[in-house]
């Protein structure tokens, strides 16, 4: 959403939903003036809910007291102007009151629409499984009625919510549907409404050239009704498609377009976004002048329709472009303003990314001390999302084999009831017929056989699956290294030895902890997409697995941070393994769809255990300090290592002071800190080049 991001802002996703429950033309004609007037109104809704819900609230009376459908239609658009307004709780009881009379009338149009008004409501309060059930509830409702308009927007709905869930595929093949439909229809406004969407869905499948072939159709039928507001629409859909391709230039000239059409229609909401855009736009030019001139209408135009989130992203924006214009201050001002509606809203995914960008941008206007503090937020929420989804993935294995478990109890005790219902035919035989009684029971002892295997083969696959899952427990399902919980359970009952003379050299032998973090990841997610992002991180455990041994241990330490701990080696070669981290890894390309990828990493490192006077560091504090290391490379330039290798001058110090400050207790002299350089320092920008020629003579020197 803001400045350094490689696409549109996030509310053009959240403005999908928006826009489809705002421009259906449901069919009625249950009472002629008032279905006229609603109509007019239904026009107006998207574009100025301020005057639509004006002239609803005069019509409420007359509306209540009309036929079933009219009610509907009024109480739908009324749903739909409060929401965008802000006024998200009655919204939510509008549309339940929508819902509950379609099925008090068991009217299948109504309770459709009942049930899209609701799944947009509880999309704006962020809960999208539930917004999805109810979104493919209303389509399946929706296709049993021959309401075109109505099935033309519920496909288009419920192919934004497999798009939401990340199932790409369903997601187009409903949005073709919709086209399909809207195309059977004939009507040019859901021509506009499905194509428009499906121009979006071509940019996030990154088939750009569908995606601008589309918009052309919708275009060119968009001009048959001479309305400003779907021309706006389309034309942001086409700054979007036009940024996420890499074409700036024209992306620019699309949303100058849409603002200028939303200002001569007063379309307040859509300005805000427009502004925002703008505002993000520019500062990837690096006009910073026009990024604040923007943002600062930005946040005046959100604060008068109370829309905390634009304003939010327009201060993160403008946050960045006073660090680009060296004003340090007010730039950390602005930024720290959007973070804490970011904070508030619980959005914990796009703090992630706002604070990631507010690092990157402390350390381009120099402030380091600043970037390491948002990098350590930036790394903890991570941490916190990254065991939030592993909790989640365990959870559904066990739910799942929970399920497995109670299936074959029920199954077995199915089985032992017909071995009961046996017996007692068994035993009603045996009084009637003596003779059979032999027979009877060979019967019984093979019965009782065959179940006693069956319970044998069931304990069998019970302790495989508790195998499974116990490795599963244990192991990162992307990439099969160790999880930082079996690190933690290791780690609590390991007992580090030094050991002197057990070298080739006599030299001492120590373990050591290596912490790594992809430099840049959130530009592969961005510009190639979380597929790409995967494999960039097999890649990396792979080399993390030729470049180490096997006895030491490789960790997915959380997110693109991976941790190695090799029990092992001699004191003098920890330096070189961290070299042979930075060049391995970033000598290696993986091909995608196309494109050719690299990366680099950064790294903290230290011997272990570490032994600042007499009593050595428990294992997850020298884990503390290795991160710390980890986030001065970073700060300093990444594709580099940090080593703290020891400690001097502790009388005069602490550990408290060494973990608060590591890089002013290092230049004070306190700790023994190793720099090593990987090999693509010419790619770094021109600011850090005294740094670079500083840490190789600091190598040197060493």
């Amino acid at each position: 959403m803001a400045g350094s991001r490689d696409t549109p802002p996030g509310r053009i996703r959240g403005a999908l939903l928006a826009s489809l429950c705002l421009v259906s033309s449901f069919a009625f004609a249950q009472h002629p003036e008032l279905d006229r007037r609603l109509a007019e109104i239904r026009a107006v809704v998207r574009f100025v809910p301020e005057k639509a819900i004006l002239q609803l609230v005069q019509l409420e009376p007359q509306a209540r007291a009309a036929p079933p459908r009219t009610k509907g239609e009024f109480l739908y658009l009324l749903a739909v102007s409060r929401r965008i307004l802000g006024q998200k709780a009655d919204s939510g009881r509008l549309a339940e009151e929508l819902l509950a009379l379609g099925r008090q009338h068991q009217d299948k149009v109504l309770i459709a629409k009942g049930l899209l008004a609701k799944a947009y409501y509880e999309f704006a309060v962020n809960k999208l499984a539930e917004s999805h059930r109810l979104a493919w509830e209303a389509e399946r409702i929706a296709n049993t009625t021959d309401n075109m308009a109505l099935r033309v927007q519920a496909t288009i709905t419920s192919g934004h919510s497999y798009s939401e869930e990340g199932n790409l595929p369903a997601a187009l093949k409903k949005l073709q549907e919709a086209v399909a439909l809207a195309r059977a229809y004939g009507k040019p406004t859901q021509m506009v409404m499905a194509l428009n969407a499906l121009a979006i869905h071509y940019g996030r499948l990154k088939e750009f050239d569908k995606g601008f072939e589309t918009l052309d159709e919708a275009f060119t039928v968009a001009a048959s009704i001479n309305s400003p507001g779907r021309m706006a629409m389309l034309k942001n859909a086409e700054y979007g498609l036009s940024v996420e391709s890499g074409q700036y230039d024209r992306g620019l000239k699309a949303l100058l377009e849409a603002h200028a059409l939303e200002r001569s229609i007063g379309a307040e909401s859509m300005i805000v976004g427009s502004l925002v855009d703008l505002s993000d736009s520019y500062l990837k030019k690096g006009d910073y002048a026009s990024t604040a001139s923007y943002a600062l209408q930005a946040i005046a135009a959100a604060r008068r329709l109370h829309d905390a989130g634009n304003e939010a992203t327009a201060r993160v924006n403008l946050g960045q472009a006073y660090l680009g214009r060296g004003k340090l201050a007010e730039g950390k001002r602005e930024f720290e303003a959007g973070l804490a509606v970011y904070e508030q809203s619980g959005d914990k995914p796009e703090l992630q990314a706002v604070l990631a960008e507010y690092g990157e941008a402390l350390e381009r206007a120099g402030d380091l001390a600043g970037a390491v503090k948002a990098y350590h937020r930036e790394r903890a929420l991570s941490d916190e999302l990254f065991e939030k989804r592993r909790q989640k993935a365990m959870l559904e294995l066990q739910e799942k084999y929970d399920a497995e478990t109670k299936q074959r109890q029920i199954e077995l005790l199915r089985r032992d009831n017909q071995v009961k219902s046996t017996e007692i035919d068994n035993r009603r035989l045996q009084q009637r017929v003596w003779w059979l009684l032999m027979l009877v029971f060979a019967m019984g002892s093979m019965i009782v056989y065959a179940l006693y295997r069956k319970v044998r083969e069931a304990n069998a696959q019970l302790e495989v699956k508790n195998l499974e899952l116990k490795q599963q427990s244990s192991r990162d399902p992307l990439t099969g290294l160790y999880n930082r919980r079996h690190f933690q359970e290791f780690m609590r009952g390991h007992l580090q030895i030094e050991q002197r003379g057990a070298g080739t050299s006599g030299e001492e032998i120590v373990g050591a902890l290596f912490l790594l973090d992809v430099d840049h990841f959130k530009h592969v997610n961005d510009g190639h997409g979380h597929a790409a992002g995967d494999a960039v991180l097999k890649m990396i455990s792979d080399n993390l697995r030729e470049i180490l041994r096997e006895t030491d241990m490789i960790v997915r330490w959380g997110g693109e941070e991976f941790l190695a701990f090799l029990p092992a080696i001699p004191r003098s070669g920890i330096d070189d393994i961290a070299r042979r981290l930075l060049e391995g890894i970033s000598e290696q390309r993986i091909d995608y769809q196309g494109a050719r990828l690299s990366v680099s990493v950064s790294v903290g490192y230290a011997p272990f255990p570490l032994i600042p006077a007499r009593d050595p560091l428990p294992w997850e504090r020298a884990v503390n300090l290795v991160d710390m290391a980890l986030y001065l490379a970073k700060a300093h330039g990444r594709n580099r290592a940090y080593g703290v290798h020891g400690f001097a001058n502790f009388e005069q110090t602490s550990m408290e002071a060494i973990e608060q400050d590591l890089e002013r207790t290092w230049r004070g002299g306190f700790v023994d800190m190793k720099v090593v350089l990987g090999d693509d320092t010419h790619a770094r920008p021109a600011k850090w080049q005294h740094e670079a020629a500083d840490a190789r003579a600091a190598e040197a020197a060493s």
